[in-house]
C-alpha cells in the first residue's frame, strides 16, 4: 500500500485520559492539540499501513527544520502512557528542543496496548508493529540512521514499561532505553474488583494470572535471564510519592544484583507530567551519552 503523509494545522480537538496514582480510574478531558515547539524544529503527523495490526497508524515526528544533504540522525522512540496518543509528549513536555541537537523524535500511538501482542486479542500485535513496522516506516521516510547504535527508546508509564520489555527481551533494537515510572508490574498484578476495568485488560494483553505468557513479558521474571551485556543501557526513574516507586525500587535492585549499565532517579513527584518533566533533561543527556553522534 502506498505511504501517505498527513500533515495537520493547529490546534485541533482532543481526548485524553489522565490516569489517578492508583492506576485505575480515569478523568477524561478535551484538550487542544497544541504542540510544544522549539525553533529550529519542525513537526509532522505521518498516517502509514502497519501490517501487524492491519490498519492504519499515526506518529508524529519532531526534526530538525533545517537538514543537512545527505546527513542521517539518529532516532528516538517516545511511547505514550496509558489511554492517552501520540501527541502526549508533544502537548505536554519541552521534549522538541532535543531535536534541535540533530535527532529525530518520533511519538507512535499505542491506545491501552501496554505495546505488545495481545495474549487475547491475535489481531493486536503492538509490539510488532512498534519494533518493526514503526521502525521500517521512519527508516525509510527521513533521514533515519539504522542500526541499534543510532535508536533510543524513552517511553513514560504504559510506554515506560514498554521501553523496560523491549530492552530485556529485544535487545538489538536500541541501545539505549528510558523508562520514566513504568508500570513496571503491570503484568504480575492479580484480579482486584476495585480495578476490574484494569483486569480485565490486563488479561486481554498479558493472559491469565499465573499463565505462561504473563511470565513472558513480566520485567521481572525477564531480567533474570537476560544477558546485561547484551541489553541497551537502562535509565528508570520514579516519583517519590507515586504508588509505582516500591515496583520500581525491586526492579533497580534486581538490575544492580545482576550487574546490568543502568541507573535510578527518584524525584519529588506523583505519577504526571510534572514529575515527568523534571526527569526527561537528565534522561535525554544520558541517551545522548551512549546513541551514535549523526553522520
Amino acid at each position: 500500500m502506498e505511504k501517505a503523509s498527513v500533515r495537520h494545522r493547529f490546534p485541533l480537538v482532543f481526548g485524553a485520559s489522565a490516569l489517578l496514582p492508583g492506576g485505575c480510574r480515569r478523568v477524561h478531558q478535551t484538550a487542544p492539540d497544541q504542540p510544544r515547539l522549539a525553533a529550529g524544529v519542525a513537526v509532522e503527523d505521518v498516517t502509514f499501513h502497519s501490517g501487524a495490526l492491519q490498519r492504519e497508524m499515526t506518529y508524529r515526528v519532531f526534526l530538525p527544520a533545517k537538514i543537512v544533504a545527505g546527513r542521517e540522525m539518529p532516532v528516538v522512540y517516545l511511547p505514550h502512557g496509558r489511554g492517552d496518543s501520540f501527541r502526549a509528549w508533544s502537548n505536554h513536555s519541552e521534549v522538541a528542543g532535543y531535536a534541535v541537537r540533530g535527532a529525530i523524535l518520533v511519538m507512535p500511538d499505542g491506545g491501552s496496548s501496554y505495546y505488545m501482542n495481545a495474549a487475547g486479542k491475535p489481531k493486536d500485535r503492538y509490539e510488532d508493529y512498534l519494533a518493526n513496522d514503526l521502525i521500517a516506516d521512519v527508516e525509510s521516510r527521513f533521514p533515519a540512521a539504522k542500526g541499534r547504535e543510532n535508536r533510543a527508546i524513552v517511553g513514560i508509564s504504559m510506554g515506560g514499561f514498554a521501553a523496560a520489555k523491549l530492552a530485556l527481551t529485544r535487545p538489538e533494537s536500541f541501545v539505549f532505553a528510558g523508562a520514566l515510572s513504568p508500570a513496571i508490574d503491570a503484568p504480575s498484578r492479580r484480579f482486584s474488583w476495585r480495578c476490574w476495568e484494569e483486569s480485565l485488560l490486563f488479561r486481554s494483553i498479558f493472559g491469565a494470572t499465573g499463565s505462561e505468557s504473563r511470565r513472558k513479558s513480566d520485567p521481572f521474571v525477564l531480567v533474570e535471564s537476560a544477558d546485561p551485556a547484551k541489553t541497551p543501557y537502562l535509565y528508570l526513574t520514579a516519583g517519590g510519592q507515586e504508588v509505582l516507586l516500591g515496583a520500581n525500587r525491586r526492579f533497580a535492585a534486581q538490575l544492580k544484583q545482576r550487574r546490568f549499565s543502568y541507573e535510578f532517579h527518584i524525584k519529588p513527584g506523583g505519577h504526571d507530567w510534572r514529575q515527568w518533566n523534571t526527569q526527561i533533561p537528565g534522561c535525554f543527556e544520558s541517551l545522548f551519552q551512549h546513541l551514535k553522534p549523526g553522520s
